[in-house]
């Protein structure tokens, strides 16, 4: 494998395959190092048996899916209380829109099509294309990952719409002395490169840097020499929310694509060569 990653450094924020991520760094000449910047994801049964009740009690116009690991879960759950049938029958009778591919497979699965669809992965890119569906006064189940989504929320709220939300996991900080660590590193630039996986690592780490009063000093460095890397184009867009534009982001969502992408930018940007 070419060594296009020779000598970078390049701080792994993903608790998932980090192990897998860090052998592809060092196959490719680079120094890998763990940073987590966010803890355990888990399943969150309560909200998900809470959510399924009231989808099927009182079913919504519009059904949003973000993820397809969610809706997984969500019909694992249905699975188990038995009521899965229930549930496609709903989904059925629903209007369906969708953010990303994976989750566009994931309802094909279940011979379910939306009626919309982002054009580019984005939270925006759904918004987009819900074009001239009239949701005033309209019932929406929202089915996120770990995390709210308040601009999706929001206006989807100036639409007109009932937004009730089920989210199947929940995304847990990691510890303070690793943020502390991961933010050390960039504001120092003791790496060279950050690749975030998801929306919370970013988020759990604008916000530790903010409440250290270091916010502006991190956004700097992430124009002024350590790359900001993303997995895809959702990770992507919460960096920009916090104020952080991607420099890498590979057209794959895949974490093994994100190293890959990672090398063909430091083969045509090297160490030492002061980015345009």
């Amino acid at each position: 494998m070419a060594q296009h990653l020779a000598g970078v450094r390049v701080a792994l924020t993903g608790p998932r395959k980090s192990r897998e991520m860090s052998l592809l760094v060092e196959k490719m000449g680079g120094i890998p190092l763990v940073r987590p910047a966010q803890g355990t994801v888990f399943l969150d049964d309560r909200n998900i048996r809470d959510g399924l009740v009231s989808w099927i009690s009182d079913p919504s116009d519009w059904a949003i899916f973000t993820t397809g690991m969610g809706i997984d879960a969500l019909f694992d759950m249905a699975e188990d209380m038995d009521v899965a049938g229930q549930l496609r029958n709903v989904l059925a009778e629903s209007c369906i829109a969708a953010r990303g591919y994976k989750t566009v497979n994931a309802l094909r699965k279940l011979k379910l099509t939306p009626l919309v669809r982002d054009d580019d992965g984005s939270t925006d890119g759904l918004i987009r294309e819900f074009g001239s569906h009239d949701l005033t006064g309209k019932k929406v189940m929202l089915q996120l990952h770990g995390e709210t989504a308040p601009k999706l929320v929001r206006w989807l709220e100036e639409q007109g719409a009932t937004v009730r939300q089920v989210l199947p996991y929940r995304h847990v900080p990691p510890e303070e002395a690793e943020l502390e660590q991961l933010l050390d590193d960039v504001l120092q630039h003791k790496v060279d490169a950050v690749a975030f996986t998801s929306g919370p690592q970013v988020r759990f780490l604008t916000e530790y840097a903010s409440s250290q009063g270091k916010l502006d000093q991190l956004r700097t460095a992430f124009k002024e020499g350590v790359v900001p890397a993303s997995v895809g184009k959702v990770t992507a867009n919460a960096m920009r929310e916090e104020g952080i534009e991607a420099l890498v982001v590979p057209e794959e969502e895949k974490m093994g694509a994100l190293i890959v992408e990672l090398g063909r930018y430091f083969a045509a940007h090297p160490i030492g060569v002061q980015k345009e």
